[in-house]
């Protein structure tokens, strides 16, 4: 019941849409047709329909009418590629809450799916069969009372000397550089645009995004795809950092090897304080359906497990990594690349989007298997996932010591749980 109605006569279209919004924690029902999508209206009573106007048969603008004629008040977002002014004005009469130009942008989907989900909510009348007592979604949950406490504290470090990278913005294609310059005790990890407009704290209240990457936006300023270099920062222990970029981190080869290698050609420098640790002292969990879950556990240090389960040609893969010094990441998790499928690349980049994605920089997985590498492990994607794992809970702002276990899950999951976590700290830490 309730979710979002995604419909498109593309399946390539469907599975990409559907992806970003499964990993936003969204449940997602697809229709081919305008036929199935009246059914599944009927059936499910959707919180939102995504509405292709160029569908067989019945084409977008007649399942709207029909839509408001059997549901009045359900929200409706019209998606085109071919649209123009009187389609969108036309669909605007009719009551739909917006209109979506393809190319679109994954935060600019998800922005107008986020809005019209909020409107929706606030004008339709609550349904007999819900229960002003349920539970709110995954993410939104408190952590129960004593979850977490101050840790073992450790020393605030910061690089000894700025460092320039440069590389390719892995969603942007745009050549992008990165500056990472030290910072005194107490700054946090702070990004900034080289044309200096603007801050942004690595911190989880900054989380602005997480379709196929962690984005952080404040004032204006948005930095993507931030989780490898966090993850990196992580292992390193670096605690007090500007790292000055222009839009995105670039995804470089796809891994953090080259972050490494970055941080170690500007020195780690000890400073003269220190800072708590994040101790679990309690089971969290976040369960999302379908056996997909994320939970964390007291453990005497940084453990993460995580089951990966696609279709084949994928399988099932699973990787156990324990923190006990930078180089266990160097030699177990740095060397993990991102991957994608081939339909998954076509629909990024029908939307703008994984333009500077190159053979070079991911693993590219088709129908029948890896199409342009070898893996560098027989768990690499599970290993990457982890990779991902360490940096988006880096957002915390200090060390986690714990044991994290998730399964089927992405970075939506990761920033709910570490959102929880940091709101069950606040007053623990000193």
């Amino acid at each position: 019941m309730g979710g979002i109605l995604l419909v498109d006569d593309d399946p390539a279209v469907r599975d990409s849409i559907g992806a970003v919004l499964a990993d936003e924690g969204l449940r997602v029902r697809p229709a081919k047709d305008g036929a199935e999508a009246l059914a599944l209206a009927e059936a499910e009573r959707p919180d939102l329909v995504l509405l292709d106007v160029w569908l067989p048969g019945m084409d977008g603008i007649e399942v709207l009418e029909r839509l408001r004629e059997r549901h009045r008040g359900l929200p409706v977002l019209v998606i085109s590629g071919h649209g123009n002014i009187e389609t969108a004005v036309r669909a605007t009469k009719l009551g739909a809450l917006g209109f979506i130009e393809k190319p679109f942008t994954i935060d600019g989907l998800l922005d107008a799916v986020s809005a019209a989900l909020r409107r929706g909510t606030a004008a339709r009348p609550q349904r007999s069969d819900e229960s002003a007592g349920s539970p709110p979604p995954p993410g939104t949950q408190a952590a129960p009372v004593g979850a977490v406490a101050a840790g073992p504290r450790v020393r605030q470090k910061t690089i000894g000397r700025p460092v320039v990278g440069a590389g390719l913005g892995l969603h942007s294609g745009a050549r992008t550089g990165i500056i990472l310059q030290p910072l005194p005790v107490g700054s946090g990890i702070v990004f900034g645009s080289v044309s200096g407009g603007g801050k942004v704290e690595a911190d989880v209240a900054n989380v602005d995004s997480t379709g196929y990457a962690t984005t952080l936006f404040r004032d204006g300023l948005a930095v993507r795809t931030v989780e490898h270099l966090m993850a990196t920062l992580h292992a390193y222990g670096i605690t007090n950092l500007l790292v000055k970029i222009e839009g995105e981190v670039p995804i470089l080869d796809g891994s953090a090897v080259e972050l490494c290698e970055l941080v170690e050609q500007a020195g780690i420098e000890e400073q003269d304080a220190f800072l708590d640790t994040i101790a679990v002292r309690e089971e969290v969990r976040i369960d999302e359906g379908d056996d997909r879950f994320l939970v964390v556990r007291p453990f005497d240090g940084l453990r993460v497990t995580y089951e990966l389960v696609y279709p084949a040609p994928v399988g099932e893969q699973t990787w156990v990594f324990t923190m006990r010094s930078v180089d266990d990441f160097r030699r177990e998790i740095a060397p993990a690349r991102t991957f994608g499928f081939v339909e998954e690349i076509r629909a990024l980049e029908s939307a703008g989007l994984g333009q500077g994605g190159q053979l070079g920089n991911f693993i590219l997985i088709g129908e029948q298997g890896i199409v342009n590498t070898e893996l560098r492990f027989p768990e690499e994607l599970a290993r990457h996932k982890i990779l991902d794992i360490l940096g988006d809970f880096y957002l915390l702002g200090a060390p986690l010591r714990g044991e994290i276990h998730a399964r089927k899950t992405g970075h939506a999951t990761n920033v709910a749980m570490a959102r929880r976590l940091r709101e069950a700290a606040r007053g623990a830490l000193r």
